[in-house]
């Protein structure tokens, strides 16, 4: 076993989950297969297939999609992501089929693995690993990282040091035996929870987390400031919902839009609130709302982030190109005949909302599968 896995003792393991017995719904996996088909003529016959589906759920309570379903599920799960700005590739997902992987250790090795495969030395690739799914036996494993790389957040008699969005995951971690440096960007271990005995603490190598130091192209002192971010958003914490087949376990990633850390985790008053910093270095007024201050900051810490990663050379998008990018999508998803939904609130860009053209239409709000869901 490498030395960044770690399994835990005995009496950190939490009690076994109960086992929730079921069965696949059939009409689900009816029109997942249908979906299948009408997209994919040259699959064969449909009924064929049907029929299989229904013997296997018949047998077994549930049914194991091909490798071709698997692949065309993901994607499609992407394309109905109606959170997800950046859809236009939907069809370029990598899919990484782990559904044999049978123990936490082996869960934590392809987590690892995913990073690897997934930051190309900074050409990010959009990539899933699809690890087992839930059967009415058997409930799968889990991850319990909201995203495959999380930075610790730790709590100060002067507030809170690192990212307060992760207080919880950081404690549970501690609880399980990790010992942070109380850093402001320390990287969290994996904590794989297995379906019954005792969860894994992964800390991740290195290597398999690129990160980049934040940089400013008018202002040298931005670098003393000491911020950086990491280089490939993998949510770990979502469902992938696929014809009424449940893969609790499959991170997925794409690539930043700049708005994401610049606008967000590195502005928001509840994460690392960096506003009021940078424009005290800026030598901005203050004193007021009206002058506008937290604007100014706002734009330029965004600056910072994109010519960060452009230096790096770490893919990066920003929210304006990812905006036509969009309508694009959506253009090609109403000539195909299919709907796309988004919702506005998420698709609309932190900054500059109303410059971007997203932010002058109304969307589909319906929910589509295959999806990517939250249901712990």
């Amino acid at each position: 076993m490498p030395t960044w896995i770690k399994s835990l003792r005995p009496f950190d393991a939490p009690a076994a989950r109960t086992v929730v017995r079921r069965t696949t719904d059939l009409g689900e996996a009816e029109r997942f297969i249908r979906l299948f088909h009408t997209e994919n003529p040259s699959a064969g016959n449909p009924y064929t297939r049907l029929r299989d589906v229904a013997r296997e759920v018949a047998r077994r309570g549930t049914y194991t999609h091909t490798y071709e379903e698997l692949e065309f599920g993901a994607r499609v799960a992407w394309r109905n992501s109606n959170r997800c700005i950046g859809r236009l590739y939907w069809r370029s997902l990598k899919v990484r089929d782990r559904r044999q992987v049978s123990t936490a250790e082996g869960i934590a090795l392809e987590c690892v693995a995913h990073l690897r495969d997934a930051t190309g030395r900074g050409k990010i690739r959009p990539t899933v690993t699809v690890l087992p799914p839930d059967t009415p036996a058997l409930p799968a494993f889990r991850i319990v990282n909201d995203q495959l790389i999380r930075y610790a957040g730790y709590r100060t008699p002067d507030g809170v040091r690192g990212d307060p969005a992760n207080l919880a995951l950081t404690e549970t971690a501690t609880r399980l035996g990790w010992r942070g440096r109380g850093g402001r960007f320390d990287v969290l271990p994996l904590v794989i929870r297995p379906p019954a005995g005792e969860p894994l603490l992964c800390n991740l190598p290195g290597d398999a987390v690129l990160e980049v130091p934040l940089t400013h192209p008018d202002y040298p002192w931005f670098e003393e400031l000491g911020l950086r971010w990491h280089a490939v958003p993998a949510i770990s914490d979502m469902c992938l919902e696929i014809g009424g087949i449940c893969y609790p376990c499959a991170p997925f990633n794409g690539w930043y839009m700049g708005t994401e850390i610049g606008a967000r985790n590195l502005a928001d008053a509840d994460r690392y609130d960096q506003l009021g910093v940078v424009a005290e270095r800026l030598g901005l007024d203050t004193s007021s709302e009206r002058t506008l201050w937290r604007d100014h900051a706002l734009v330029e810490l965004n600056v910072a982030v994109l010519h960060s990663f452009e230096q790096a050379g770490v893919s990066m998008t920003d929210h304006h190109t990812e905006s036509r990018r969009f309508l694009t999508h959506l253009s090609r998803e109403e000539q195909a005949g299919r709907v796309c939904p988004a919702d506005w609130s998420w698709i609309v860009p932190p900054l500059s909302g109303s410059a971007t053209p997203v932010f002058h239409r109304y969307y589909d709000t319906r929910v589509l599968t295959p999806a990517f869901v939250h249901h712990r």
